[in-house]
Formats: C-alpha cells, structure tokens, sequence
C-alpha cells in the first residue's frame, strides 16, 4: 500500500505541469528547513512528490540544482540592487545607502536564495548563467563605489573603486550574514543592522578621507576600469 502511495505521489508530480519548477521550489524549501548542505537529491525529489529518479530529466546532479537556484537568487538580488541604486539618483551618498539596505532586506527576505548563492559551495563559475548573474549584481556595487571614488577631495588619492567595493561588499555580507538572516544566525543589536551598516560605511569613507556630505555627490564619475581589474563570480575571478 505504502509503495502503491508513493507510486501515485510520483505519477501526479510527473503531471504537475512543471516538474523543473517543482524541484526548485521545493530545494529553496529544503534550504530554508535544513540550510545549504542540509539535502540529498533524493530529498528534493521526495518533496516535490517525484521518484528519486525524476530530478535528473532537468539537473545534473545536487550541485547543478543548487546552481540555478543561486542563479535565480542573483538574479533577484541584482534586480533588487539596482532598483535601490537608481543610477545614483538623487546624489551619490543617498543611493548607496539604498543599495545598503536593500542587500540586508534581500539576505533578510530571501534568506534560501542568499544560503544557496553564498553558502551552497558550489563554485561561482559552475555555469555560465550562475557566473553572468553574480557579475552582473556584483556590477551594481562596482558601479556604486566608482561614484564613491569620485567624491574624493582634492589632494585625497583616489582609491582604487575594485578595493572598494569589495571592502563595502564585505562589510554588507558580514553584516548580513551574522545580524539581518532570515533565520536562528540572526542576533541581538542595540541597532538596526541598517544603522550599523551606514555607520561602517561612513567611517570607512572619512578614513580614507572622504567627504560624506551630499552637497559633494555631483562630481563626474571615473573612468571605468580595465576589464582585466574585474572580477568574475561572487566574487573573485574564475581560472
């Protein structure tokens, strides 16, 4: 009876209308129970109410389906970030506080999505689309931090905008990572994560002697940088 049971869950997923669909919805819903590394295959197929066999019609393996969720995720997440950057508008400073925000809010809303794009271990260039889709949200922080470079002072160096922008990604995903999750990691602060984010931000920009002050965010941008300066994945080069 049991075997006759699963053999009825299986035919009904075959049918479903979207076996692909399916499987990812129900990994993201195994990622957010168990985490990343928490599931088999076999389960993904098992919650999707498929045969353990089913899965491998559209995915390679655990790693691929891991893959095009992450994908998925960037996907979103550059979507998200550059809605908040908005080509800087209205001045500098102010729209990189929105691309600050909106990396927690998605880590915070989306926690699945943020395990699978940074926690899966399944490398950055894995595919080609898992590879366009981090550059391209990665993209939206280099972009933010060429504009932040160009708001040096006179007789203030220019830092590199690569360092920067890997310096603020860092300081986001720590961020995110320990205080704006969507799930047990999340702690206790006497403020937001937010706050402590544009807090880290601004000292971060007076150290290297920037003006903080909007009044300045007008400046032309920089050049943009050589390819080869560019990383590939999120984020560091593919070899």
């Amino acid at each position: 009876m049991s075997w006759r049971k699963e053999q009825r869950r299986a035919e009904r997923g075959y049918h479903h209308g979207n076996l692909k669909e399916a499987l990812l919805q129900a990994a993201l819903d195994l990622i957010a129970q168990k985490g990343a590394a928490g599931f088999t295959f076999a389960d993904a197929a098992r919650m999707a109410g498929v045969s353990p066999a089913a899965p491998y019609r559209h995915f390679r393996d655990r790693d691929e389906l891991l893959s095009s969720i992450a994908q998925r995720g960037f996907e979103q997440f550059e979507s998200r970030l550059s809605a908040a950057w908005d080509d800087g508008r209205p001045d500098t400073v102010t729209a990189f506080e929105r691309v600050g925000k909106a990396y927690l809010a998605f880590a915070r809303e989306e926690p699945a999505f943020y395990s699978a794009m940074f926690e899966s271990g399944v490398p950055a260039d894995s595919t080609p689309g898992l590879l366009a889709a981090g550059d391209s949200a990665f993209g939206v922080i280099r972009a933010a931090a060429e504009r932040l470079a160009a708001l040096a002072p006179p007789g203030v160096p220019r830092p590199p905008a690569m360092m920067m922008a890997l310096h603020i990604w860092s300081m986001a995903h720590g961020i995110a990572s320990l205080f704006a999750r969507g799930d047990a990691a999340r702690r206790k602060l006497p403020m937001s994560p937010e706050e402590l984010l544009e807090a880290e931000v601004l000292i971060y920009l007076r150290g290297l002697g920037f003006s903080t002050d909007r009044q300045t965010a007008a400046k032309p941008e920089p050049p943009p940088l050589p390819d080869d300066d560019k990383p590939a994945g999120p984020w560091g080069r593919a070899k």
